[in-house]
């Protein structure tokens, strides 16, 4: 074997918590697994040196919340998605208030502080239908945040509602919003896009909404759905545009780019101070889960999985955190990806709809949740949407 000074160089940076490039990332992704995921969990303690007085490299976080699905019924037809339906089929439903009231109560009595709201591109819902339900939600339960509505249902709702989207969140958050999943990331890559979802919002469109949101002081999750028919390099783009929008929201955060609020933004809790913005709160990945799918492609495993998520928390050096996806891979590599730059565990999940109806169907509690942790050597805590510890 010829002896490759460069790729001492390369580990070096890595260690040292320096920025890679997309070169750098395909020749990291090519390292032993346990070399990668050995240099990712560099990286996830560089990332949480600082955070809970100093403590984060000895926490490890999970959260308490529920996913609902408003509507099942979707108009974009993904072919990775087994959830959807139309209005036409028997099981094709919109969810009540008394469905809703149900489902926070049960999630509050168990200690949830979130509900993760997410449904599908209904095409007749209209504006005002969306504004009551955050309205009726926010005036019952106002300590719940709303984790809500993906990027791909604010393209859909531009569509509907014909207005812009600053217009649409903005009254979205004087409703109740509190925050926006990263749903409908897939891989930032219009090719891919245009394959698996040819109907549903390209990347330029994510993004703008991602933007958007961070200017009117939202923040938001990251996520990556990969193993379907993007290469590793498709990936590596992925990371890039994730990486490149999370600077720009720093940037904005930190004084650098110039001033861009609109007059009269407000957020739950009253009006955004000018230098309050937001920006991605941590990163997510999960392998495509074929059963019951349209979309057909070679699925992959676990040593994947890790793979992946150890060089996403590499590339992304401007994310302070890294979740786990055990809904995907199950409890015990969910436990190994704690060891491959990931630092949360996600939510015990007290409801979950749809990578179950493609045959995922893991489940959590927050004992399990506890075992697996503290069996690493970390403290378990409770944490919120914008990760400071409930307990």
């Amino acid at each position: 074997m010829i002896y490759d000074a460069s790729l001492d160089g390369l580990l070096q940076k890595v260690w040292d918590g320096r920025r890679i490039n997309p070169a750098d990332a395909l020749r990291l992704y090519s390292l032993p697994l346990e070399e990668l995921g050995a240099l990712a969990d560099r990286r996830r303690q560089l990332a949480k040196a600082k955070d809970f007085n100093g403590r984060g490299n000895d926490i490890v976080t999970y959260q308490i919340d529920r996913n609902v699905n408003y509507t099942n019924v979707c108009n974009v037809y993904c072919k990775f998605c087994a959830f959807y339906r139309t209005e036409k089929d028997a099981d094709a439903y919109v969810i009540t208030l008394d469905e809703m009231d149900k489902k926070i109560e049960e999630t509050v009595a168990l200690g949830g502080t979130q509900i993760l709201m997410q449904g599908g591109h209904h095409p007749k819902l209209t504006k005002q239908w969306y504004l009551d339900l955050l309205s009726h939600i926010k005036t019952k339960w106002p300590q719940v945040n709303i984790h809500g509505f993906s990027p791909s249902e604010f393209i859909h709702f531009r569509e509907v509602f014909n207005e812009p989207l600053d217009k649409i969140i903005g009254d979205f958050v004087k409703a109740g919003l509190g925050s926006i999943p990263g749903g409908g990331g897939e891989i930032l890559v219009d090719r891919v896009r245009q394959k698996v979802s040819p109907l549903k919002a390209m990347s330029d469109d994510w993004l703008e909404v991602m933007d958007v949101a961070h200017r009117l002081g939202l923040n938001s999750s990251a996520t990556m759905m990969f193993g379907h028919v993007e290469t590793i390099e498709d990936r590596i783009e992925h990371l890039e545009r994730l990486r490149t929008q999370q600077d720009k929201s720093n940037q904005r955060a930190s004084g650098i780019l110039p001033e861009v609020q609109t007059k009269g933004e407000v957020g739950s809790a009253g009006k955004i101070p000018a230098a309050r913005y937001g920006n991605f709160t941590a990163f997510i990945c999960w392998t495509f889960q074929a059963e019951h799918t349209k979309l057909k492609a070679p699925t992959v495993g676990a040593h994947e999985y890790l793979r992946t998520q150890a060089l996403g928390r590499i590339y992304l050096d401007n994310f302070t955190n890294v979740q786990s996806s055990w809904v995907t891979q199950g409890q015990e590599i969910g436990q190994v990806a704690l060891k491959f730059g990931a630092n949360d565990l996600g939510s015990i999940m007290i409801e979950e709809n749809v990578v179950s109806q493609a045959g995922t169907t893991f489940r959590m509690t927050v004992a399990d949740m506890h075992r697996l942790i503290q069996d690493l050597g970390y403290e378990p805590h409770q944490r919120d949407n914008w990760y400071r510890l409930v307990n």
